[in-house]
Protein backbone atom coordinates (compact mmCIF):
# COMPACT_ATOMS: atom_id res chain seq x y z
CA UNK A 1 0.00 0.00 0.00
CA UNK A 2 1.23 3.73 -1.02
CA UNK A 3 -1.66 5.39 -0.08
CA UNK A 4 -4.33 6.23 2.34
CA UNK A 5 -3.35 6.32 6.13
CA UNK A 6 -2.84 3.67 7.74
CA UNK A 7 -2.67 3.42 11.87
CA UNK A 8 -0.90 0.85 14.14
CA UNK A 9 -2.61 0.30 17.41
CA UNK A 10 0.30 -1.41 19.35
CA UNK A 11 3.81 -1.19 18.02
CA UNK A 12 5.28 -4.58 19.21
CA UNK A 13 7.56 -6.96 17.45
CA UNK A 14 4.45 -8.22 14.88
CA UNK A 15 3.36 -4.34 14.09
CA UNK A 16 6.98 -3.60 14.13
CA UNK A 17 7.21 -6.37 11.17
CA UNK A 18 4.12 -4.94 9.44
CA UNK A 19 5.43 -1.25 9.60
CA UNK A 20 8.86 -2.46 8.08
CA UNK A 21 7.61 -4.69 5.38
CA UNK A 22 4.96 -1.67 4.24
CA UNK A 23 7.95 0.56 3.66
CA UNK A 24 10.22 -1.35 1.81
CA UNK A 25 6.96 -1.82 -0.34
CA UNK A 26 6.73 1.60 -0.73
CA UNK A 27 4.50 3.02 1.42
CA UNK A 28 5.48 6.39 3.00
CA UNK A 29 6.66 7.30 6.43
CA UNK A 30 4.14 9.95 7.25
CA UNK A 31 1.12 7.68 5.79
CA UNK A 32 1.83 5.27 9.24
CA UNK A 33 0.75 6.14 12.81
CA UNK A 34 0.88 3.65 15.52
CA UNK A 35 -0.79 4.34 18.88
CA UNK A 36 2.10 2.69 21.62
CA UNK A 37 1.72 2.67 25.51
CA UNK A 38 5.47 2.42 25.93
CA UNK A 39 7.42 4.85 25.69
CA UNK A 40 10.69 3.42 25.25
CA UNK A 41 8.20 1.49 21.78
CA UNK A 42 7.47 5.02 20.75
CA UNK A 43 10.94 6.33 20.49
CA UNK A 44 12.01 3.16 18.83
CA UNK A 45 9.41 3.85 16.35
CA UNK A 46 9.70 6.93 15.49
CA UNK A 47 13.61 6.57 14.86
CA UNK A 48 14.02 3.43 13.18
CA UNK A 49 10.97 4.23 10.88
CA UNK A 50 10.14 8.14 10.72
CA UNK A 51 6.55 7.48 11.61
CA UNK A 52 4.39 8.97 14.13
CA UNK A 53 4.06 7.39 17.50
CA UNK A 54 1.89 8.82 20.01
CA UNK A 55 0.36 7.35 23.35
CA UNK A 56 -3.06 8.63 22.11
CA UNK A 57 -4.35 5.89 20.15
CA UNK A 58 -7.78 8.71 19.10
CA UNK A 59 -4.64 10.56 17.96
CA UNK A 60 -3.18 7.46 16.14
CA UNK A 61 -6.33 6.45 14.58
CA UNK A 62 -8.09 9.34 13.88
CA UNK A 63 -7.66 9.91 10.05
CA UNK A 64 -6.92 6.76 9.02
CA UNK A 65 -8.40 4.69 6.42
CA UNK A 66 -7.15 1.26 7.74
CA UNK A 67 -6.63 -0.01 11.05
CA UNK A 68 -4.39 -2.61 12.31
CA UNK A 69 -5.09 -4.02 15.54
CA UNK A 70 -1.51 -5.25 17.09
CA UNK A 71 -2.07 -5.98 20.79
CA UNK A 72 -2.34 -8.77 23.30
CA UNK A 73 -5.91 -10.61 23.03
CA UNK A 74 -6.00 -9.61 26.72
CA UNK A 75 -6.19 -6.18 25.70
CA UNK A 76 -7.95 -6.08 22.54
CA UNK A 77 -11.49 -4.81 24.19
CA UNK A 78 -9.57 -2.14 26.35
CA UNK A 79 -8.15 -0.82 23.39
CA UNK A 80 -10.78 -0.72 20.68
CA UNK A 81 -13.53 -0.49 22.93
CA UNK A 82 -12.86 3.66 23.78
CA UNK A 83 -12.67 4.33 19.87
CA UNK A 84 -16.34 3.35 19.05
CA UNK A 85 -17.44 6.73 18.74
CA UNK A 86 -14.77 7.68 16.02
CA UNK A 87 -14.46 4.32 13.86
CA UNK A 88 -18.20 4.79 13.74
CA UNK A 89 -17.59 8.35 12.98
CA UNK A 90 -14.88 7.28 10.30
CA UNK A 91 -15.94 3.57 9.19
CA UNK A 92 -11.78 2.30 8.60
CA UNK A 93 -11.23 -1.03 7.47
CA UNK A 94 -9.80 -2.80 10.79
CA UNK A 95 -7.48 -5.75 10.31
CA UNK A 96 -6.99 -7.63 13.55
CA UNK A 97 -4.05 -9.55 14.02
CA UNK A 98 -4.78 -10.21 18.01
CA UNK A 99 -5.10 -13.91 17.99
CA UNK A 100 -8.26 -15.81 18.71
CA UNK A 101 -10.36 -12.50 18.92
CA UNK A 102 -13.17 -13.32 16.77
CA UNK A 103 -15.12 -10.79 14.44
CA UNK A 104 -18.12 -11.21 16.63
CA UNK A 105 -16.30 -9.50 19.50
CA UNK A 106 -14.44 -7.16 17.10
CA UNK A 107 -17.74 -6.15 15.35
CA UNK A 108 -19.18 -5.13 19.06
CA UNK A 109 -16.14 -3.16 19.92
CA UNK A 110 -16.23 -1.29 16.75
CA UNK A 111 -19.64 -0.60 16.50
CA UNK A 112 -21.99 -1.25 12.76
CA UNK A 113 -20.72 -0.83 10.09
CA UNK A 114 -17.03 -0.81 10.83
CA UNK A 115 -15.07 -3.14 8.08
CA UNK A 116 -13.57 -6.19 10.37
CA UNK A 117 -10.77 -8.66 8.87
CA UNK A 118 -9.06 -11.40 11.17
CA UNK A 119 -5.25 -12.41 10.13
CA UNK A 120 -3.19 -14.89 11.84
CA UNK A 121 0.53 -13.97 10.84
CA UNK A 122 3.28 -16.33 11.92
CA UNK A 123 6.57 -15.18 13.85
CA UNK A 124 8.55 -15.58 10.10
CA UNK A 125 7.03 -12.26 9.29
CA UNK A 126 9.40 -11.05 11.70
CA UNK A 127 12.19 -11.34 8.54
CA UNK A 128 9.56 -11.06 6.03
CA UNK A 129 8.74 -14.89 5.31
CA UNK A 130 5.34 -14.85 6.97
CA UNK A 131 2.46 -17.24 6.19
CA UNK A 132 -0.98 -15.42 7.33
CA UNK A 133 -4.32 -17.19 7.32
CA UNK A 134 -7.00 -14.00 6.93
CA UNK A 135 -10.89 -14.18 6.82
CA UNK A 136 -13.68 -11.82 6.61
CA UNK A 137 -17.22 -11.64 6.71
CA UNK A 138 -19.48 -11.62 3.85
CA UNK A 139 -20.23 -7.86 4.64
CA UNK A 140 -16.66 -6.83 3.80
CA UNK A 141 -16.15 -6.02 0.31
CA UNK A 142 -13.72 -7.23 -2.67
CA UNK A 143 -12.21 -3.72 -2.25
CA UNK A 144 -11.54 -4.01 1.26
CA UNK A 145 -10.16 -7.69 1.34
CA UNK A 146 -8.06 -6.67 -1.41
CA UNK A 147 -6.37 -3.90 1.30
CA UNK A 148 -5.85 -6.33 3.55
CA UNK A 149 -4.29 -8.68 1.68
CA UNK A 150 -2.11 -6.14 0.28
CA UNK A 151 -1.18 -5.10 4.44
CA UNK A 152 -0.41 -8.80 5.49
CA UNK A 153 1.40 -9.45 2.08
CA UNK A 154 4.43 -7.04 3.60
CA UNK A 155 5.45 -9.90 5.29
CA UNK A 156 5.03 -12.54 3.35
CA UNK A 157 2.62 -15.38 1.60
CA UNK A 158 -0.93 -14.66 2.23
CA UNK A 159 -4.28 -17.32 2.18
CA UNK A 160 -7.43 -17.02 2.62
CA UNK A 161 -10.08 -18.83 4.70
CA UNK A 162 -14.07 -19.53 4.03
CA UNK A 163 -14.86 -20.25 7.20
CA UNK A 164 -13.59 -18.51 10.84
CA UNK A 165 -13.25 -21.58 12.49
CA UNK A 166 -10.44 -22.16 10.64
CA UNK A 167 -8.43 -19.85 11.39
CA UNK A 168 -7.85 -22.06 14.55
CA UNK A 169 -6.66 -24.62 11.76
CA UNK A 170 -4.21 -22.11 10.54
CA UNK A 171 -3.44 -21.25 13.94
CA UNK A 172 -2.39 -24.83 14.57
CA UNK A 173 -0.41 -25.25 11.33
CA UNK A 174 1.01 -22.31 10.67
CA UNK A 175 0.99 -20.52 13.79
CA UNK A 176 2.82 -22.91 16.04
CA UNK A 177 3.83 -24.53 12.83
CA UNK A 178 7.84 -23.03 12.80
CA UNK A 179 7.86 -24.70 16.78
CA UNK A 180 7.66 -27.46 15.29
CA UNK A 181 10.09 -27.61 12.73
CA UNK A 182 12.52 -25.85 14.93
CA UNK A 183 12.04 -29.02 17.32
CA UNK A 184 12.68 -31.50 14.17
CA UNK A 185 15.60 -29.15 14.03
CA UNK A 186 16.32 -30.08 17.36
CA UNK A 187 15.84 -33.74 17.48
CA UNK A 188 17.69 -34.12 14.21
CA UNK A 189 20.88 -32.68 16.03
CA UNK A 190 21.04 -34.24 18.81
CA UNK A 191 20.57 -38.06 16.97
CA UNK A 192 23.75 -36.77 14.78
CA UNK A 193 25.55 -35.64 18.24
CA UNK A 194 24.43 -38.84 19.60
CA UNK A 195 26.08 -40.52 16.57
CA UNK A 196 29.67 -38.79 16.95
CA UNK A 197 29.01 -35.53 14.95
CA UNK A 198 30.46 -32.33 16.74
CA UNK A 199 28.02 -30.55 18.06
CA UNK A 200 28.28 -27.17 16.70
CA UNK A 201 28.63 -28.75 12.91
CA UNK A 202 25.26 -30.70 13.71
CA UNK A 203 22.90 -28.02 14.69
CA UNK A 204 24.80 -25.89 11.67
CA UNK A 205 24.09 -28.99 9.12
CA UNK A 206 20.34 -28.83 10.87
CA UNK A 207 19.73 -25.53 10.36
CA UNK A 208 21.26 -25.37 6.89
CA UNK A 209 18.89 -28.18 6.03
CA UNK A 210 15.94 -26.65 7.39
CA UNK A 211 16.26 -23.07 5.48
CA UNK A 212 16.87 -25.14 2.11
CA UNK A 213 14.27 -27.09 2.38
CA UNK A 214 11.83 -25.01 3.08
CA UNK A 215 13.06 -22.96 0.05
CA UNK A 216 12.54 -25.75 -2.51
CA UNK A 217 9.22 -26.04 -1.15
CA UNK A 218 8.40 -22.02 -1.27
CA UNK A 219 10.18 -22.53 -4.92
CA UNK A 220 8.18 -25.35 -6.24
CA UNK A 221 4.91 -23.34 -4.92
CA UNK A 222 5.47 -20.55 -6.38
CA UNK A 223 6.61 -22.25 -9.99
CA UNK A 224 3.11 -24.34 -9.75
CA UNK A 225 4.29 -27.36 -8.37
CA UNK A 226 4.17 -27.31 -4.89
CA UNK A 227 3.52 -31.53 -4.57
CA UNK A 228 5.11 -32.38 -1.03
CA UNK A 229 5.17 -35.91 -1.85
CA UNK A 230 6.47 -35.34 -4.84
CA UNK A 231 9.53 -33.66 -3.71
CA UNK A 232 9.82 -36.25 -0.81
CA UNK A 233 9.66 -38.53 -3.27
CA UNK A 234 12.72 -37.26 -5.53
CA UNK A 235 14.82 -36.93 -2.50
CA UNK A 236 14.36 -40.66 -1.45
CA UNK A 237 16.00 -43.36 -3.76
CA UNK A 238 15.03 -46.32 -3.66
CA UNK A 239 17.10 -48.61 -1.33
CA UNK A 240 18.75 -45.82 -0.02
CA UNK A 241 19.76 -43.97 3.26
CA UNK A 242 16.54 -41.58 3.01
CA UNK A 243 14.57 -44.51 2.53
CA UNK A 244 15.67 -46.29 5.15
CA UNK A 245 14.81 -43.32 7.25
CA UNK A 246 11.41 -42.39 6.12
CA UNK A 247 10.77 -46.40 6.92
CA UNK A 248 11.26 -45.51 10.35
CA UNK A 249 9.54 -42.80 11.27
CA UNK A 250 6.31 -44.46 8.89
CA UNK A 251 6.68 -46.89 11.35
CA UNK A 252 6.58 -45.22 14.36
CA UNK A 253 3.32 -43.87 13.10
CA UNK A 254 4.84 -40.61 12.48
CA UNK A 255 1.70 -39.53 10.59
CA UNK A 256 -0.70 -40.18 13.39
CA UNK A 257 1.52 -38.61 15.83
CA UNK A 258 1.33 -35.10 13.52
CA UNK A 259 -2.43 -35.50 13.44
CA UNK A 260 -2.26 -35.39 17.23
CA UNK A 261 -0.56 -32.34 17.30
CA UNK A 262 -2.35 -30.48 15.39
CA UNK A 263 -5.70 -31.51 16.83
CA UNK A 264 -4.17 -30.34 20.21
CA UNK A 265 -3.38 -27.17 19.13
CA UNK A 266 -6.26 -26.34 17.43
CA UNK A 267 -8.65 -27.63 20.34
CA UNK A 268 -6.36 -24.85 22.74
CA UNK A 269 -6.64 -22.27 19.93
CA UNK A 270 -10.49 -22.61 20.74
CA UNK A 271 -10.27 -22.72 24.21
CA UNK A 272 -8.47 -19.65 24.14
CA UNK A 273 -10.78 -17.70 21.52
CA UNK A 274 -13.60 -18.22 23.84
CA UNK A 275 -11.55 -17.13 26.94
CA UNK A 276 -10.40 -13.90 25.31
CA UNK A 277 -12.64 -13.61 22.39
CA UNK A 278 -16.19 -12.87 24.12
CA UNK A 279 -17.00 -9.21 23.40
Amino acid sequence: MSNGQLAFLGGGNMGRALIGGLLRRGTRPEHISVGESFAAARLSLAADFGIQATDNNAAAAETASVIVVAVKPQIAGEVLAPLKPLLQRTRPLVISIAAGIRTMALEGWCGAGVPVVRAMPNRPALVGAGATGLYAPASVSNAQRSIAEKVMQAVGEVVWVSEEDHLDVVTALSGSGPAYFFLLAELLTQGATDLGLEPTAARRLAIATLHGAGQLAYSGMQTGDGDLAKMRAEVTSKGGTTEAAVKSLESADLRAIVARALEAATRRGRELAEQFGAS
